[in-house]
């Protein structure tokens, strides 16, 4: 009886969403179906002529027929967000790539990079982690997530601050559309590049809470935390809300993508507490080659995710593409000498994480600096993750497992910053006029938003599907209390 009633919410909420997919189907299938309104006839025009038709066959007939012009079928309107596409051939070849790869950061990229520095007994917890975002913000991208995002609100005083539910369940998508964003995509393109995004960042808080955080917790966080925190924040910077206008710049997810999900990673931690045996036993990871593995694939999706956010086959693209390469290799030597200074010792976990720091510092410059911008940023963001990462988590004695918020916030933090300070319009026009002012404001609204939206979403999830798996469960591992699997020794 007890585990029904612990079952009772999670069934619930999946009762709820059966009947509102039914109904939103139900919906849209009746819009559908409804004729539209037919206008008033016009007058009908004279007949033509009969016109003679030879016929060259060899059989020597003629025939003669009357020529009627088929009328035009009119093209559907468009949404406000909408453009009719124009297809940019190379431009759609190099976002179906960059789509292809940011994926292969959050599977199996990510999943691999978090897998290998948990303990062994819960390997395959943390992998599914990952599996399940993917699970589910790609389902609540298609229902809610693409229209809040990017869709126009009918209400102007709205529009800043939210889009619109014009194209819920992707309602007037087709393939004659784009978004008026890119009009040289095809929507659908669109939408699945945005997707990639809206599932690695939910991705990246995980690694906050690793290894102690109830599963039907986290399908439920993601999906809330998807829809009221990722797809507003996501609207207000690249979707005409206003930071965005306000010439915050973000050119791939400094803000959106890497101090959003920081600074849930954050909350999470601190609401759920320390694991047990945090500090006062060793906690290691259980295969740092796996890390390896996982680091590498974030390296090269990270290509996609910055270069393809040029949105074409262009120069923007591939300035975009090399500032990633070296930023990332930057951070990687800065965070060695940090390490070698404190510890005589270069680890390959430290190695690989000064890699991802300099990767998520360059996100919001990466079209925006030139080279010697680049470096610059990945040379600060090696030192400012490790401090981040090592010595204020030691300080303030949080438990952030897998410094989500060290490396993902704290890079997030100075490569947005820095952006105002090395952009430079002989790269992008973009750049005129950025400043470390209006960078700091976009990160600040960022910052209160995901915080407060955290934090609330989390006491949903407490007193629905409870959020800390016991410690029985804690102490086995979760491979085998939760998912009934494990590595072997």
């Amino acid at each position: 009886m007890s585990q029904f009633v612990n079952r009772l919410p999670g069934l619930l909420a999946l009762l709820l969403l059966t009947i509102g997919l039914f109904y939103a189907g139900g919906a849209f299938a009746q819009e559908a179906a409804t004729p539209a309104p037919v206008e008033a006839a016009a007058p009908a025009a004279e007949p033509e002529a009969p016109v003679d038709i030879v016929d060259n066959s060899g059989s020597g007939a003629a025939a003669t027929t009357t020529a009627e012009a088929e009328p035009e079928e009119p093209a559907p309107a468009l949404m406000a967000h909408q453009a009719a596409l124009e297809l940019d051939a190379a431009g759609t070849g190099w976002l179906g790539t960059s789509t292809a790869l940011v994926l292969l950061m959050t599977l199996p990229g990510l999943a691999l990079f978090y897998g290998g520095m948990v303990r062994r007994k819960n390997v395959v917890a943390t992998i599914t982690q990952s599996v399940g975002v993917f699970a589910v913000v790609t389902l609540v991208w298609f229902i809610a997530g693409y229209s809040i995002a990017f869709s126009a609100n009918s209400d102007a005083a709205l529009q800043p601050y939210i889009g619109g539910f014009d194209a819920l369940f992707l309602n007037g998508v087709s393939l004659a559309t784009a978004n008026s964003l890119l009009p040289g995509i095809p929507e659908f393109l669109f939408i699945s590049f945005q997707m990639t995004f809206a599932i690695i960042t939910p991705a990246l808080i995980t690694g906050a809470f690793a290894e102690r955080f109830k599963y039907s917790a986290l399908l439920l966080f993601t999906a809330l935390w998807s829809l009221l925190v990722y797809a507003p924040i996501c609207h207000w910077v690249w979707g005409g809300g206003f930071l965005g206008s306000a010439g915050v710049l973000d050119f791939a997810g400094g803000a959106v993508v890497h101090v959003n999900s920081g600074v849930a990673g954050l909350v999470c931690a601190i609401f759920l507490g320390r694991r047990k045996g945090y500090g006062t036993e060793p906690i290691t990871a259980h295969n740092p080659v796996l890390t390896m593995i996982g680091a590498s694939l974030l390296l090269v999706g990270w290509i996609g995710f910055n270069a393809g956010s040029a949105g074409a086959a262009n120069d923007l693209m591939a300035v975009a593409l090399l500032n990633t390469i070296l930023a990332a290799a930057a951070a990687a030597l800065t965070w060695k000498i940090i390490e070698v200074i404190e510890k005589k010792k270069v680890s390959l976990i430290g190695m690989l994480s000064g890699v991802v720091a300099g990767l998520v510092a360059i996100t919001p410059a990466a079209g925006f600096v030139d080279p010697k911008g680049a470096v610059i940023i990945g040379l600060i963001a090696g030192p400012v993750c490790y401090v981040s990462s090592v010595w204020i988590k030691k300080l303030l004695r949080y438990d952030d497992s897998l410094d989500a918020f060290g490396i993902h916030g704290a890079g997030g933090l100075i490569g947005a910053l820095l952006t105002g300070v090395f952009a430079t319009t002989a790269i992008n026009s973009l750049g005129e006029g950025a400043n470390i002012p209006v960078q700091a404001l976009g990160l600040a609204w960022t910052i209160a938003y995901s915080a407060v939206g955290t934090f609330v979403i989390l006491l949903i999830c407490k007193f629905t599907t409870g959020l800390r798996v016991t410690d029985a469960q804690e102490a086995e591992g979760l491979d085998t209390t939760l998912h009934g699997e494990g590595v072997e020794a």
